[in-house]
């Protein structure tokens, strides 16, 4: 099964979205991505749709934007 991934920026706002999806679906479901610290996954994400950050990008691709703390360009500089 392919797993859901959360990107995120380390805000306050993306931590606890963290901490909320990973009670919600476990951590065996959900592949944690903080773009701050992973650059480079930033082109992934960008290619997938987000548009922000926090999200998640499901299984079967659709993007999820939620709570929104930041742009993906305010994040990737």
């Amino acid at each position: 099964m392919k797993k859901t991934i959360f990107y995120h920026a380390g805000c306050p706002v993306c931590v606890s979205a963290e901490q909320e999806i990973v009670n919600l679906i476990g951590t065996e479901s959900v592949e944690i991505v903080h773009l701050g610290e992973s650059r480079d996954r930033s082109v992934e994400a960008e290619r997938a749709g987000v548009q922000g950050v926090p999200a998640l990008l499901t299984p079967t691709g659709n993007v999820l934007q939620m709570n929104y703390g930041a742009s993906l360009k305010e994040v990737i500089g």
